[in-house]
């Protein structure tokens, strides 16, 4: 193994000799300089991990060396070393991007920490987090064999989204082969939990049932319009938590988290029914049952959600409240004065609602198109593609016009979604609708153990398109596919991001509350 290798840049170089002989002895090769101009030639000529660089030279200066150097090999690590304490040079300095800032006289312990957090970090880093998971791990795996409560259903998602975030950094590949077998185990017990349990949450009144779709608004947004706060809710069609968590580091320069809670999307995990029985208040057969008109009994997403504004509506008036509502749907490029449109509209009323289906689309967009599939090769980059998309975003800046307003904001989405792999078969009639993760229709059949079959819809609160309707659910990485032409159908849509089954990506999602930073509490 190479040792890492350091140019310290000092025009009283010989003075550090005790310094450089320490750093030696630990195992790191030192060059040395006198002045700016030998460093910016060793730069040229050699690779170096990091540079220690005197600000107070003769010639050129500290600063000045730093604007060449960063000129030469820009991604190199450089610690100012300066006897000044004067804040512009510190500003500068920072402004310029250095890693690390040391105030003279230094000891051999202060190098020795600065070379720690900018060479050695990352190793540092993975090394602390796969002991600390590994610790985790056979503690996750006997909460998982245990009987859970949903409460504990979340807690267990909760602490695997943490590692799966901070073992993506990690450069041990063997801890994410692990984490992903272990997710992989608690997502069949999930499938079983919901099994066993989704039916009955629809007729219980106890504790264990969780907060569901149609409960968001009423348990979620009119608390905050009861306390007289302007409210806008922001629905991110198929966010995950682990892309909230990613997001929340940019929402949280305006706003702070109020509460960060995960609930339960009902089944299927699919916009038209999801997303709809959380703007009506109402699980989907109670939605057709009384607004037949709002309800399309047909397998076009786009056509079951164009009634999305109306839904709310109906939903504040049948609980008596007497808001104004703005609604608004966005998808694609907005027009220039859009930021400034919407946010007069969103603060001149009392409720705002905005659907943005991006990362929807970021999830089509990956099953069909082979540039966006190779971007987005694994759940980390899905996140990251996911984050530079809305830090570029006229949604944030929107955003940033908002927390300058005493307004409260709950982002919530309407389904998550898992990556799947394994086809199941099955065969349906004509009628049988086209998601991969769940089914309806007439005499379905399959051998899979792994489906959850609802043969009375009514039980869990879902229409029937005639008395013989059936709904089956995936579980787990599975999709469904037809054994005509099967092969090439289980190739195309094998590691794509699909939803409308059961899985904690795509049943246990985020509500969030939060308020701008500037804005009182309360």
């Amino acid at each position: 193994m190479n040792k890492p290798r350091i140019l310290w840049t000092d025009d009283e170089i010989d003075l550090l000799r005790a310094h450089i002989i320490f750093l030696e002895e630990k195992g790191y090769q030192v060059d040395i300089a006198n002045n700016g101009t030998d460093a910016i030639e060793k730069v040229k000529d050699n690779f170096y991990d990091i540079i220690f660089l005197d600000e107070n030279m003769p010639g050129l200066t500290g600063l000045e060396t730093l604007t060449q150097i960063k000129t030469i090999s820009p991604n190199i690590p450089v610690v100012m070393i300066t006897k000044s304490e004067e804040e512009n040079i510190m500003d500068e300095a920072v402004g310029a991007k250095i890693a690390d800032y040391l105030i003279k006289p230094v000891n051999p312990k202060q190098i020795l920490l600065s070379l720690k957090k900018n060479i050695d970090q990352k190793r540092l880093v993975t090394q602390k987090t796969t002991s600390a998971y590994q610790m985790q791990f056979g503690q996750i795996g006997m909460q998982i064999s245990d009987r859970l409560t949903f409460d504990e259903w979340k807690d267990i998602y909760k602490k695997l989204v943490h590692w799966e975030i901070e073992l993506s950094d990690s450069e041990d590949s063997t801890m994410d082969e692990i984490l992903a077998m272990q997710k992989d185990d608690a997502n069949k017990a999930f499938f079983k939990f919901v099994k066993e349990h989704y039916a009955n949450w629809f007729t219980s009144t106890d504790d264990d049932r969780p907060l569901l779709s149609p409960d968001i608004f009423k348990q979620r947004v009119f608390p905050h319009l009861d306390a007289g706060k302007k409210t806008f809710v922001l629905v991110i069609d198929n966010l995950r938590f682990d892309q909230w968590r990613i997001l929340s580091s940019v929402f949280n320069n305006y706003f702070r988290t109020d509460s960060e809670e995960l609930y339960c999307g009902i089944l299927p995990a699919a916009t038209m029914y999801a997303r709809n029985a959380m703007f009506a208040g109402l699980m989907p057969s109670e939605i057709e049952k009384l607004y037949p008109e709002l309800w399309a009994d047909d397998d076009n997403e786009g056509h079951k959600n164009k009634h999305e504004e109306e839904l709310i509506r109906r939903q504040l008036k049948r609980f008596g409240r007497k808001e104004s509502l703005y609604f608004e749907k966005v998808s694609g490029v907005k027009k220039e004065r859009w930021v400034a449109e919407n946010l007069n509209n969103i603060l001149e009323n009392d409720l705002s609602v905005m659907v943005v289906n991006f990362v929807d689309m970021i999830s089509h967009a990956r099953t069909e198109m082979d540039m966006i599939r190779e971007l987005a090769n694994n759940e980390k980059a899905y996140r990251s593609i996911t984050l530079s998309w809305f830090q570029n975003s006229s949604l944030l800046e929107l955003l940033k016009g908002l927390s300058e307003s005493d307004i409260r904001v709950v982002v919530t989405t309407d389904h998550g979604a898992i990556r799947v792999n394994n086809p199941v078969k099955v065969i349906g009639d004509r009628e049988t609708n086209t998601n991969l993760r769940y089914k309806l229709g007439r005499n379905l059949n399959y051998k899979s153990k792994n489906v959850f079959e609802v043969r009375d819809p009514r039980k869990v609160f879902l229409p029937s398109r005639n008395v013989s309707t059936s709904y089956i659910f995936a579980g787990n990485t599975d999709f469904f596919a037809y054994p005509n032409n099967y092969n090439y159908y289980a190739n195309y849509y094998k590691d794509t991001f699909q939803h409308g089954g059961i899985s904690m990506e795509e049943l246990i999602i985020p509500v969030i509350t939060l308020s701008p930073k500037n804005s009182a509490i309360g």
